[in-house]
């Protein structure tokens, strides 16, 4: 499912680690309704979307800079399978 992904920061500040807590916004990339928000970290976003998904290294490194300067990221687009957004906690019907 191709959906778009959108981050802001969740208010928790930058770890040690260097990791950011986020508020995920999952939504179809149709234009359909089905937004779900999702609490994460940008540790764990970016393993995941290294892992599950088919993005050129340079597009994700440009998300990672994009997401540490502003807190806000956004990568539209973003085929994502069934299996992932489940585990996730996204309903796919």
């Amino acid at each position: 499912m191709r959906v778009n992904l959108i981050t802001q920061a969740s208010g928790g500040s930058e770890s040690a680690k260097g990791t950011i807590p986020l508020s995920l916004t999952i939504r179809p990339a149709c234009g359909l309704p089905g937004d779900y928000q999702f609490p994460t970290d940008s540790a764990t976003l970016l393993s995941l979307l290294r892992q599950e998904t088919d993005l050129p290294a340079s597009v994700l490194q440009r998300f990672e800079g994009t997401l540490r300067a502003q807190l806000a990221a956004r990568l539209l687009g973003v085929e994502l399978s069934e299996r992932v957004l489940t585990d996730i906690g996204y309903f796919v019907d």
